[in-house]
């Protein structure tokens, strides 16, 4: 009788245990892998970053669309810039975390005064696109290789196209260079890109809850692909740069304290083109150009111009 009480408390306990731990995880997909505002994100702009918005709602641009690649009823929106001179060299940006393409103004900005068109979409499930999860830009490679095939239908066969991101937009180019690309792609600049969405989650888990990444990520991704069909825990720059035969920049801030730094010298292991790494001394996440603006122009149109031919 005794044993028979022991075995049902036991039993309870678990069913408990295992309900509070589905629940968690059920908690920490909402927080990481559901559109909305997040607490920990700073909204915060500059003098600078107001201006480049303000510049980019006025300059003349087009919206193109796109489907989501597996969800023909989301409606994708982007930005196209053209070139103040006609061009056929064209920049594909890449935002960040719930960023939208407003937020890439700056880069925009960059690239428009440098004489290129440049495309900025906005990922699924940002901005002024549909959908109901963050990609972590893993299924979002899809689209962006529907977008480039775009700018090439618009401008034509001897286009010629760069992919450029920060942080989640990073790894957005990095895991879409492992795709097969048109000819016309040429080059590849990254800034403070993640090396997968488990490290990125990984380090989170880590550093702002003090949780342990094992069991806890996987059991996490394996929610979040219950809720989405996407295979998050496939995402890693380890797979798709050895694929990458295009020349890729790196570039990562010497004190980014939300993508560990490390991750830009494995990801420069990794790829298996031409490739430059810079750290940027004394920069934060996603402030390099902000930090260096100068030099941080230089870097990004030099290697640009070497490329694009």
């Amino acid at each position: 009788m005794k044993r028979h009480r022991w075995l049902s408390a036991a039993a309870v306990l678990i069913i408990v245990l295992g309900g509070a731990y589905a629940g968690a995880c059920e908690y920490f997909y909402r927080v990481a892998f559901v559109p909305s505002s997040k607490s920990f994100l700073s909204s915060k702009m500059s003098k600078d970053e107001r201006a480049d918005r303000k510049w980019l709602a006025s300059v003349r641009k087009e919206q193109w669309h796109e489907q989501a690649v597996g969800h023909a009823q989301w409606r994708l929106r982007a930005d196209y810039v053209p070139a103040a001179t006609a061009t056929k060299q064209t920049v594909v940006v890449a935002h960040g975390y719930m960023n939208t393409k407003e937020d890439m103004a700056s880069y925009i900005r960059m690239f428009h005064n440098a004489g290129y068109n440049v495309l900025a979409p906005d990922d699924r499930g940002h901005g002024q696109s549909d959908g109901n999860y963050i990609g972590y830009g893993w299924p979002d490679r899809k689209d962006y290789s529907q977008w480039i095939k775009q700018v090439v239908r618009r401008n034509g066969q001897t286009s010629r196209i760069a992919l450029f991101g920060v942080s989640m937009g990073g790894a957005t180019v990095m895991y879409t260079a492992g795709e097969h690309l048109p000819r016309q792609v040429r080059v590849i600049v990254e800034d403070c890109g993640y090396t997968s969405v488990a490290d990125e989650l990984s380090f989170q888990a880590r550093s702002m809850y003090h949780l342990p990444a094992k069991p806890f990520v996987p059991s996490v991704l394996f929610v979040a692909r219950l809720h989405t069909g996407v295979n998050y825990a496939a995402a890693k720059t380890s797979s798709t740069l050895k694929n990458n035969h295009l020349p890729t920049l790196f570039i990562h801030g010497a004190k980014d304290k939300f993508v560990p730094t490390a991750m830009a010298r494995r990801n420069y292991n990794a790829t298996a083109g031409s490739k430059q790494l810079w750290i940027v001394p004394g920069a934060a996440h996603a402030a390099s150009q902000g930090t260096h603006p100068r030099a941080y122009q230089r870097h990004v149109l030099n290697y640009l111009a070497a490329h694009m031919h």
